[in-house]
């Protein structure tokens, strides 16, 4: 599930698969890793589906993270959509 994605950061403490509702204002398939400040981790599949507010440009997820990027910013790496998007 890991490969390809950078590894978690010593300091920010443990980082694994969570479910999240990530913002993304044009929905794009290719896209693999967000910023911290796009994901909101939740505590359960449920709660992201429940949660999905497509108008608002938030969409459920399963992710990876936080790792810290070469850049210094932390991000979560996508694993997979919960929801496709009308």
């Amino acid at each position: 599930m890991l490969e390809g994605m950078v590894p978690p950061e010593p300091d920010a403490g443990p980082s694994g698969a969570c479910f999240a509702l990530v913002y993304q204002p044009q929905f794009r398939h290719g896209r693999r890793r967000f910023a911290a400040g796009c994901v909101t981790v939740v505590e359960s599949r449920e709660a992201a589906l429940a949660a999905c507010r497509e108008d608002d440009k938030r969409f459920p997820a399963l992710v990876v993270g936080p790792s810290k990027s070469s850049e210094g910013q932390f991000i979560y790496y996508l694993v997979e959509w919960l929801h496709e998007p009308a």
